[in-house]
C-alpha cells in the first residue's frame, strides 16, 4: 500500500510511502488519497487532515510509466477525484513537505489550509518542459498569490524554488529543520482538536467561498488543455526523452 493512513488524537494522516519511487503518485495512489480525504471529511473524531510523504520526499508528482499507460480518462480520473475531494474537504487540511515536491506535489499545497515546508524542500511545477499546461487551479491561483511576473518563471520555465520561497510567496505559513517539519504540522493540526468544529468549517468555507467558482473553471479549462497536449508531438517528444534518459529535442516545433 503506497498511501498510509491513520486517525490519531483528532488528526487524520494521509502519508504518501513509495521511497523507491520517489513517491510518485499512481492513478491508484490518487485514488486513495481522494477516498482518504472523504472518509476523514466524513469522520465525526476527525478534526483535521494532515497530508505528508517520506522523510526527505514529499512527491516528485505522476508515476509517468503508469499515467502514459492510462492516461485520464477524463471526469471519472483518480486525479480529478482527488482534486474535488481536496477541494470540497469541509475540514481544515494541514501539509507538511520535507525536499521535492514536483508538479502536483506543490499545485496541491495551494489548496491546503495550512503548509509548512522544511528548509530542504524544493517546488517545482516543469509542466512546460513536459509539452503540457498548469493543473489544479495553479494558472489561476499562482499569479494572485506571487503576480504575473514571478508566476511566469514557475509555470512558463519551471524553475524550482525554496521552502523559504514558498513561504514568501504565500503558498506555505513557515519553513523548518526537516527534521521538525512533521511534528510542528501535527501539533498544529492538533489545535483544531480545541476549537469549535461548525465555527471552523464555516470560517474555512468562507475563506474559500470568493474564489470556489473560479477555480472550479481553472480546473475545466486547464484539464482540457492538458487532455490534448498529451497526445501532442512535443508532448510525445518530452515523454520519450525522459524514458530514454535524453535531453528532449524541441528545434523542430514551432
Amino acid at each position: 500500500m503506497s498511501i498510509k493512513t491513520a486517525v490519531i488524537n483528532g488528526v487524520a494522516t494521509l502519508e504518501i510511502a513509495r521511497p523507491d519511487k520517489k513517491n510518485a503518485l499512481s492513478l491508484a495512489m490518487y485514488q486513495d488519497l481522494a477516498n482518504g480525504i472523504r472518509s476523514a471529511n466524513g469522520d465525526p473524531a476527525v478534526r483535521a487532515i494532515l497530508l505528508t510523504g517520506q522523510p526527505g520526499i514529499f512527491t516528485s508528482g505522476n508515476d509517468l510509466e503508469d499515467f502514459m499507460s492510462r492516461p485520464p480518462p477524463g471526469p471519472d480520473s483518480p486525479i480529478l477525484a482527488f482534486m474535488t475531494a481536496l477541494l470540497d474537504c469541509d475540514k481544515p487540511v494541514v501539509a507538511a513537505v520535507t525536499g521535492a515536491a514536483i508538479g502536483i506535489g506543490t499545485t496541491m499545497l495551494l489548496h491546503c489550509d495550512l503548509v509548512y515546508v522544511s528548509d530542504e524542500a524544493r517546488l517545482a511545477m516543469p509542466f512546460t518542459s513536459l509539452g503540457l499546461v498548469a493543473e489544479f487551479a495553479s494558472s489561476l491561483v499562482v499569479p494572485r498569490l506571487m503576480g504575473h511576473a514571478r508566476a511566469a518563471e514557475k509555470l512558463l520555465l519551471g524553475d524550482p524554488f525554496t521552502g523559504a520561497e514558498a513561504v514568501e510567496c504565500g503558498i506555505a505559513n513557515a519553513v523548518l529543520p526537516p527534521d521538525e517539519v512533521l511534528r510542528y504540522a501535527r501539533r498544529m493540526a492538533e489545535r483544531f482538536n480545541t476549537l469549535p468544529p461548525g465555527a471552523v468549517r464555516d470560517t474555512k468555507r468562507l475563506l474559500r467561498r470568493a474564489d470556489r467558482q473560479a477555480i472550479h473553471d481553472a480546473i475545466a479549462a486547464e484539464n482540457a488543455l492538458f487532455a490534448s497536449r498529451l497526445r501532442s508531438p512535443e508532448a510525445v517528444e518530452a515523454f520519450q526523452a525522459f524514458f530514454q534518459k535524453r535531453p528532449p529535442d524541441f528545434s523542430k516545433f514551432n
